[in-house]
């Protein structure tokens, strides 16, 4: 089927083009600009922006999960720990109800290390996606993973096992615990993490840190290390350590709604915005409503200022939110999908123009994770796109007046079934 959606504002990942014509034929763009072909299904845009399907660069997820994103208009997910490898999402490659999704697998870090300390005494996730499973889904999967290192030569070893079993890039964690309440866990220590990036880097895969401190910082910048999962938040930035990302050519998702959870701010703001709170199950509002609430002596403001000089010094930023792949309470205060427009405010709020915050959210992310076939509207890319009312270009939270989501080219149903 051919469809033209016509009369509307277009930011393509790049730039913004006044009343322009996207043309979508099957899972494809097959032309952007021009007239609508005869004959094709008309979606008439006027008064509202079509942008690129977005980006969450930072997630833990489940099929419950993609699905909440994509009604969001959130076509790809990048999960940072979790199960959703090659082999065991190839039955969401094709299904145009849920986000796309690429995964590192689990994370290399030491036995008993980060992030074991956030789970509650006995706590256990269960073996299942979350409501709404259908009966096609495969059954229950092999264990994963679990790259447990001390010593340069296992972090080593189990690169080429984390790239076997369908990683497709591989995460270090770099963390002491302080962030977290639980100063003196297990950490990777410097000789490790440089040993397993640089095995990393032989294997042709991009190496990603968990870092929450200015050192931990600084150590994955010294191993060499390709973009960082979190932005530190356990002091205010200084000029030495912003040009020493900068310098590195490394990229920073900032997650700021995570770190405005740690610090106890809750997603209360997001549930009581009319757009955002009707579309959200109970579980998830809860754990909107809740925070992680672990390091309540960062602030916030701290936290943008460094976003804001990191943007400033040319570094790559995009836009993440550490959502947990469970509706949890005591992981709370960010949700896949509505978060990620939350994060896109929180960027402006630090700085960024609204076309450079969109571009966290699509081009970058895309361009910087090698996914050359998303990430910008533009003939022969998939028809991953988000038709929203207004004009986010110059007033950001107008991403969320959401009207029309295509994953492939598939109209995807806003509203839960």
């Amino acid at each position: 089927m051919i469809t033209a959606i016509i009369n509307g504002r277009v930011f393509d990942g790049e730039h913004v083009r006044e009343d322009t014509t996207v043309v979508l034929d099957g899972t494809r763009i097959a032309a952007v600009g021009g007239e609508a072909p005869a004959g094709a299904d008309i979606v008439d845009a006027r008064g509202a922006t079509l942008l690129p399907g977005l980006f969450d660069a930072h997630v833990h997820t489940s099929e419950e999960a993609l699905a909440l994103a994509l009604r969001f208009g959130i076509t790809t997910e990048l999960e940072m720990q979790g199960m959703h490898t090659k082999a065991a999402r190839a039955h969401i490659t094709e299904n145009d109800a849920l986000a796309d999704v690429r995964s590192a697998g689990f994370g290399i870090t030491p036995p008993g290390g980060h992030p074991s300390e956030l789970m509650p005494k006995g706590f256990k996730p269960g073996g299942h996606d979350g409501p709404g499973d259908g009966g096609d889904r495969p059954g229950p999967r092999e264990m994963p993973l679990m790259p447990f290192s001390t010593t340069p030569e296992e972090a080593v070893a189990f690169v080429p096992r984390l790239v076997a079993a369908g990683s497709d890039y591989i995460k270090f964690m770099v963390d002491d615990g302080t962030v977290e309440g639980h100063p003196g866990l297990p950490m990777l220590d410097q000789a490790t993490l440089s040993a397993g990036v640089a095995e990393a880097h032989r294997h042709g895969m991009l190496a990603i840190a968990h870092t929450l401190t200015v050192d931990a910082t600084r150590m994955a910048i010294e191993a060499g290390i390709d973009g960082l999962a979190h932005l530190f938040m356990d002091q205010p930035h200084t000029d030495e350590i912003i040009d020493l990302v900068a310098a590195s050519g490394a990229f920073v998702v900032p997650c700021v709604v995570l770190n405005a959870s740690m610090t106890g701010v809750t997603g209360s703001a997001l549930t009581g915005d009319p757009r955002v709170g009707p579309r959200l199950n109970e579980a998830w509002t809860n754990t909107l409503n809740s925070s992680y609430n672990r390091y309540p002596q960062g602030k916030v403001e701290d936290v943008l200022a460094s976003v804001k000089a990191l943007h400033d010094a040319g570094v790559d930023l995009m836009v993440g939110t550490d959502s947990a792949p469970l509706p949890l309470p005591f992981l709370g205060g960010v949700v896949h999908g509505a978060s990620v427009h939350q994060e896109l405010q929180y960027l402006v709020q630090a700085g960024l123009s609204p076309v450079q915050a969109l571009r966290a959210a699509t081009l970058t992310p895309a361009r910087r994770f090698g996914l050359e076939d998303r990430g910008r509207i533009a003939e022969g890319l998939r028809a991953d796109l988000l038709l929203v009312d207004g004009d986010p270009t110059t007033t950001i939270s107008d991403t969320l007046n959401l009207r029309d989501v295509w994953r492939r080219g598939t109209r995807t149903a806003l509203s839960a079934s």
